[in-house]
């Protein structure tokens, strides 16, 4: 069977899609209750200490250890603040104005001590809780790890950059001067054999699961993506390419398969959208153009 695009995939879909490895409940409790004791304890201390929330809050954001900032801020939530968005609380800098804007809605102190103490140290639903953050973003990093690998032994000759699991994404306004909107993150770049010349931007996701507004926000913005991308291009007359790396079991869910298929389409020979199964007999030297 000749398949020309990504839609010509769906029928079997799912034999093409790579599985990532989990782990199973309640096998990590020991090690979740040994990683995060530590915080809860430090937690249980600050709380002892503050006459208000909002003090409370205060000095998790003065704590100098980052990882145990992030961690305290997310049991905070748990306890004073489920409304305020996670990624503020991770703001040390923002500390104050969360505390101006959040504050009054914070639960008062003394409930959120009866709270703290009707619970075990460790609590083993708490650190289950927190045990999902840590891996967050781990199977996107295999992910762009593994294509990388295959990008090299499928084009030894060709250059490909970009973080291979954690790191900074490539922002376009360093790789193009005058790019219209600099802090545009890609997730790695293709160029020629003496990787002056750029043959591909390319964007990595694995989407373990997804759906609804979850859904229309990744395509919606992989749409906008592309068409800032490939308009730049056209209008300084660059031959670059979009690849968009997805994987996953979301990707059978809805109408995302639809959507990537419509993606694809939608800039004729200049977007794929690729498995990492699809990568071998997709992404060609042909495709490329290097």
């Amino acid at each position: 069977m000749t398949r020309d695009s990504f839609a010509d995939y769906k029928s079997d879909g799912a034999n093409w899609i790579t599985l990532a490895t989990g782990e199973y409940y309640p096998d990590i409790l020991k090690d979740a209750c040994a990683l995060y004791e530590p915080v809860q304890v430090m937690f249980g201390q600050l709380l002892a200490r503050s006459e208000s929330s909002v003090r409370l809050f205060l000095q998790i954001a003065g704590v100098q250890n980052a990882w145990m900032r992030v961690q305290l801020a997310r049991i905070f939530r748990k306890y004073a603040s489920p409304e305020t968005p996670v990624e503020m609380l991770k703001k040390k800098t923002k500390a104050q104005q969360i505390c101006d804007q959040f504050g009054a809605g914070f639960r008062p102190i003394h409930q959120v001590q009866r709270a703290y103490n009707s619970r075990p140290v460790p609590d083993e639903a708490l650190c289950a809780i927190l045990w999902e953050y840590k891996d967050r973003g781990k199977k996107g990093y295999d992910l762009t790890e593994r294509f990388f690998a295959l990008f090299r032994s499928r084009f030894p000759d060709l250059q490909i950059r970009g973080p291979e699991r954690s790191g900074k994404d490539i922002l376009l306004g360093l790789v193009f001067k005058d790019y219209p909107n600099p802090g545009r993150p890609v997730d790695f770049m293709i160029y020629d054999a003496g990787g002056e010349k750029p043959l591909a931007v390319g964007l990595a996701r694995y989407d373990s699961d997804r759906g609804g507004a979850q859904e229309d926000d990744r395509t919606g913005g992989y749409h906008n993506c592309a068409d800032e991308i490939l308009g730049y291009a056209r209008s300084h007359g660059l031959d670059i390419k979009a690849i968009f790396l997805n994987d996953g079991p979301g990707l059978l869910l809805g109408s995302m398969w639809d959507d990537y298929a419509r993606l694809e389409r939608s800039w004729a020979d200049k977007i794929l959208v690729v498995t990492l199964r699809m990568v071998s007999e997709r992404l060609t030297r042909e495709w490329l153009g290097g």
